[in-house]
């Protein structure tokens, strides 16, 4: 194969990125083998310009060997290895192996360069007469060595699985576990931690977690919940019970102890096009209230259960986030609304001057609705066509009620989740705490603003 320069070869990988012609098109146009060309191409995409750079580099039986463990331990084949550790041919590599597997580890030792003298002649006649007790001890060395990373790494993949990411400290205490077995020094060196940090979490090991109490706390706090609250919210709780920890403390114990909040999940839409009268964008995401019974909101949301569908239709209070009344239907018609807002009307006052928001669903565009909330001297406002963040306060009820709600429990029957149902928005509103409630629940919140009025 003829030699190339720097620029030949970058043009040759330049018009095989174009996309327009193949691998052996441009190799066969440059007369060369298409295998070197794929070479170049990897040594390029892994490598840049420097993987063409000439180095004239002594390489060492220790490099060989890790060269050659690293094929036998991933599969990887003489031209990826060759792109892997930048080595100009992969002829080198396949020349290292068949020397490793004929005559073993001394073969790959480098031999001085220029005509041997007599003397060292001599030398290597009684080399060969000796046993080769250097080329055992190394490979009893090598051996070890392997031997050492494998019980090494299977310790820290064991801990990885477990919780996930790997700390100083975990990495630590399998040096300590295996330091019976394998030097301590060597086993530092392979887990790259420092020998004061090792001695450091040594001296802990023996010692109580003085966040033991703690971690007790928030795993029952947890529980109690169901999973639902999240790091900011436990850190409320805990605050609420006297105990003042930094939310970034929260967050650290309870991905030590693997506690995660659920997830959140879409929800039902009930727009179907102009049926009635759209109500302008009043509320205009506007969704602070300075007191009760100013501003709500309202929407539809879906549940699947038992091959059935059921449909909820609460209205929710923006000064607090509670819930004032809800209804349940198997299917998503005028009633479900007109009962709900019936319901609702209870809790209001001569006093009250309300907005009650919603998207454009059709039952929100009925006369009816319009003329019960025109009735009771009430504002109507709606989202603008396909923007569910005109009703953001809604929709993240919605995802909180599914995922604290739907996807923690097991229900026997439609009536049994009716009743989780109610227990879950007692719940809510009773003793689910916020923080931008100050840590209190909708109820406390509300009653606390009451006797501060």
């Amino acid at each position: 194969m003829p030699k190339f320069s720097l620029d030949e070869k970058l043009e040759a990988i330049r018009r095989y990125q174009r996309g327009t012609e193949g691998v052996k098109s441009i190799a066969q146009s440059l007369g060369m083998n298409h295998e070197a060309l794929r070479m170049w191409i990897r040594q390029y995409e892994s490598h840049g310009v420097k993987a063409f750079e000439k180095t004239y580099t002594a390489y060492s039986t220790a490099y060989k060997l890790d060269v050659l463990n690293y094929m036998n331990e991933n599969g990887t084949s003489p031209n990826e290895a060759a792109v892997i550790f930048k080595i100009s041919s992969p002829g080198v590599i396949r020349k290292w192996r068949s020397q490793f597997n004929e005559h073993g580890i001394d073969a790959l030792n480098s031999k001085k360069k220029g005509r041997p003298r007599m003397t060292d002649k001599n030398k290597n006649l009684t080399k060969k007469q000796e046993p080769a007790k250097d080329s055992m001890e190394a490979l009893q060395a090598e051996l070890e060595r392997l031997r050492m990373e494998n019980a090494y790494f299977k310790k820290v993949e064991c801990l990885s699985s477990k919780q996930g990411k790997i700390t100083k400290q975990d990495k630590a205490q399998v040096v300590y576990e295996l330091r019976h077995e394998f030097p301590v020094v060597a086993l530092l060196k392979l887990a790259e931690v420092k020998r004061s940090t090792f001695y450091y979490w040594v001296k802990q090991l023996g010692k109580p977690d003085p966040d033991a109490g703690l971690k007790l706390l928030i795993q029952s706090i947890y529980e109690e919940h169901q999973g639902r609250y999240g790091y900011r919210r436990i850190r409320d709780e805990l605050f609420n019970r006297g105990r003042r920890v930094n939310h970034k403390k929260v967050q650290r114990i309870m991905v030590e102890l693997g506690l995660k909040s659920v997830v959140r999940m879409k929800k039902y839409r009930s727009y179907k096009g102009s049926v009635g009268k759209v109500a302008p964008h009043v509320l205009d995401r506007n969704f602070h209230s300075g007191k009760p019974n100013e501003k709500w909101v309202t929407d539809i949301t879906e549940f699947k259960l038992f091959g059935e569908k059921l449909y909820v239709s609460p209205v929710l209070d923006l000064f607090n986030g509670e819930i004032i009344t809800y209804t349940v239907g198997a299917r998503p018609t005028y009633s479900l609304v007109s009962e709900m807002l019936n319901e609702a009307f209870k809790r209001l006052s001569e006093k009250d001057k309300l907005l009650l928001h919603s998207d454009q669903g059709w039952h929100y565009q009925m006369k009816q609705y319009q003329h019960a909330l025109k009735k009771q001297g009430i504002t109507q406002s709606m989202s603008r066509k396909g923007n569910c963040y005109d009703n953001a306060v809604m929709e993240n009820f919605f995802g909180i009620m599914k995922s604290e709600f739907l996807y923690l429990n097991k229900f026997e029957s439609v009536d049994h989740f009716k009743q989780e149902l109610e227990q879950y928005i007692n719940y809510y509103n009773h003793k689910r705490i916020k923080s931008k409630l100050k840590g209190m629940s909708p109820v406390q919140y509300r009653a606390h603003a009451q006797l501060v009025a």
